[in-house]
C-alpha cells in the first residue's frame, strides 16, 4: 500500500511545478475539464441528451452521435487558426434552442435532429478547438472534450429517463426552460 501511495503521490508532483493553479497535467485530462467548466457548453451537452431521449426512433440515438461527430470537425477548423465570426453567440443560441425544444417537449425527425445538432455542435468544437491549450495535441486534447460530451449527453439522457409521469414531465419542461432562459442571459453577457 506505501508503495501505492507513493507512486501516486509522484505522478502528481508535475502538477507543482505550474507557476498558477489550475493548469492541467495533460491533453486528455484539460478536454475532460473543458466541457464542465463552462456553464454554455455544460447545458447544451446535458440538454442534446435530454432532448434525445425524449425522440422517436432513430434521432434518439442519430442527435447525439452526430452532435460528437460534427463537434470533432468543428475542433479541426478551430485548431487550425480558422477565424469564425459569431462563434459564442451560436454556442449560447444552442443553449436556448435545445431548452426550447425540451420545454415545449417539441418532436423532430432525425433528419431534422442531426442537422440541428450537428450545426450547433460544429461551433462547440470550433470553440474547443481554438480554446486548446498550447502544450496539447488535438488527438488527446480532443479526445477528452469528445468523451466528456458523450458523458453529459448520456447524462441528460438519463435524466429524462427518470419518471413517466405528469410531474416529470413538468419538470422535464421547467428544466428546458431554465436552460433556454440561461441560454438567452449567456448570449446577452
Amino acid at each position: 500500500m506505501k508503495k501505492v501511495l507513493i507512486s501516486a503521490a509522484a505522478l502528481l508532483m508535475p502538477a507543482a511545478a505550474f507557476a498558477h493553479t489550475g493548469h492541467e497535467v495533460s491533453g486528455f485530462s484539460a478536454g475532460v475539464a473543458h466541457p464542465f467548466t463552462g456553464l454554455d457548453h455544460l447545458l447544451a451537452m446535458l440538454a442534446v441528451g435530454l432532448w434525445a431521449a425524449r425522440q422517436s426512433g432513430a434521432a434518439r440515438w442519430a442527435t447525439p452521435l452526430a452532435f460528437v461527430a460534427m463537434m470533432a470537425v468543428g475542433a479541426l477548423a478551430g485548431a487550425s487558426s480558422l477565424q469564425l465570426p459569431f462563434t459564442e453567440l451560436m454556442i449560447a443560441a444552442s443553449v436556448v434552442v435545445f431548452g426550447g425544444l425540451i420545454a415545449f417537449n417539441l418532436k423532430k425527425g432525425a433528419l431534422a435532429g442531426v442537422l440541428l445538432a450537428g450545426g450547433f455542435a460544429f461551433f462547440h468544437g470550433f470553440a474547443h478547438g481554438a480554446e486548446m491549450p498550447a502544450m496539447s495535441t488535438l488527438a488527446t486534447y480532443g479526445a477528452g472534450f469528445l468523451l466528456a460530451t458523450a458523458v453529459l449527453h448520456a447524462a441528460g439522457y438519463a435524466l429524462a429517463a427518470f419518471g413517466h409521469s405528469k410531474a416529470a414531465d413538468i419538470s422535464r419542461r421547467v428544466a428546458g426552460a431554465a436552460i433556454a432562459l440561461t441560454g438567452v442571459v449567456l448570449g446577452l453577457a
